[in-house]
């Protein structure tokens, strides 16, 4: 059985199963929905609380004596089995699996874990998981439902803001929502329950967002200049390694390309997605890409990277963090 993050709390009043993973690359989220299985299965009588930090040193065998020997006082108990890397190894996975045949009595366990990839999902330890217990998978929240997340938080605290000022907020947190949340806590903590005003905000957060190379190529594709201008700042900034914006850039512009003369060529859309090896989001925003550009301006942008990556390294003349501004204008026309 698999619930979001948002459906959970909604589960746990009716009921608190025996075994929960939480698993997923959204630190706050993992953190919260973790707190609140804890919070619940508290309040169902579960006092006693033992923690398992499995790390290369960890030694297996603690854990299966102590699901299998009864709680110090006969109290019901809560097993908080924390596996960072998100790989128990052979002998981890085995136990795991006879965990999950027969689950201690008297026990909810939670097992918190990173994302998991594909291959990881197929494992049998995982599936043995899946099977025996409640699967909460956390996800990153995407920069078009940031707006929206940050309203939901606002309204838990009986705050609101006007569109404008939540958008001007997810574009200062953007990134980083343990810096969001703690942006949201210090409104609360400022001003009282009500309408935000703009200037309010606008004094009170901080530029915290972080961006990263990948969510600047993204922007690239989107054609979204000024995010794609505020995040070359950022990292500009930030001192962020010229050479990898570039080999990243590229890399995004000769796989559009790759997709404008396959579709030209009237190659199956799938079979070219699969060639540049795109999935999910990903090959939705590299289609819509391709689809709005023609191939002459792709080229064209091609080589505007290349004479950047010789600036970058000093065998051409040029300010190379401006020549990149410039390269994203590019991807701003569309197709007609």
């Amino acid at each position: 059985m698999r619930i979001t993050p948002d459906n959970l709390s909604q589960h746990l009043r009716k009921q608190v199963a025996p075994l929960y993973t939480v698993f997923g690359d959204e630190l706050l989220l993992i953190i919260e929905a973790a707190d609140l299985i804890r919070a619940k299965a508290y309040q169902a009588g579960y006092i006693e609380r033992e923690i398992f930090a499995v790390d290369h040193h960890f030694n297996w065998t603690d854990l299966q004596q102590r699901s299998s020997s009864l709680s110090l006082f006969g109290e019901r108990r809560i097993m908080d089995i924390r596996i960072p890397s998100g790989k128990p190894g052979n002998p981890g996975s085995a136990v795991i699996e006879g965990y999950c045949c027969s689950l201690p009595p008297h026990t909810v366990t939670l097992v918190t874990l990173p994302r998991i990839d594909k291959q990881g999902a197929a494992t049998k330890w995982f599936k043995a998981l899946e099977g025996a217990g409640v699967m909460v998978p956390v996800y990153p929240v995407e920069r078009t439902r940031l707006p929206m997340w940050i309203g939901q938080r606002l309204d838990m605290q009986a705050q609101k803001a006007d569109p404008e000022t939540v958008r001007f907020l997810a574009d200062k947190v953007e990134g980083n929502l343990i810096a969001a949340y703690q942006e949201l806590k210090k409104l609360a903590l400022l001003y009282p329950p009500g309408v935000l005003s703009f200037e309010q905000v606008k004094d009170a957060v901080l530029d915290v967002a972080r961006y990263d190379v990948f969510k600047l190529s993204d922007a690239l594709m989107a054609g979204e200049t000024v995010r794609y201008a505020r995040m070359l700042e950022g990292l500009q900034g930030e001192g962020a390694a010229l050479p990898l914006i570039v080999n990243t850039l590229a890399g995004q512009i000769r796989s559009l390309i790759m997709i404008r003369k396959g579709l030209d060529s009237g190659r199956p859309l799938t079979q070219l997605m699969s060639q540049i090896r795109a999935w999910g989001d990903q090959q939705k925003a590299m289609e819509s890409a391709a689809r709005r550009l023609d191939l002459k301006p792709l080229v064209s942008a091609l080589m505007h990277a290349a004479k950047i990556d010789r600036i970058s390294k000093g065998v051409a003349k040029g300010d190379a963090w401006d020549e990149l501004l410039q390269l994203g204008l590019r991807f701003a026309v569309t197709k007609h």
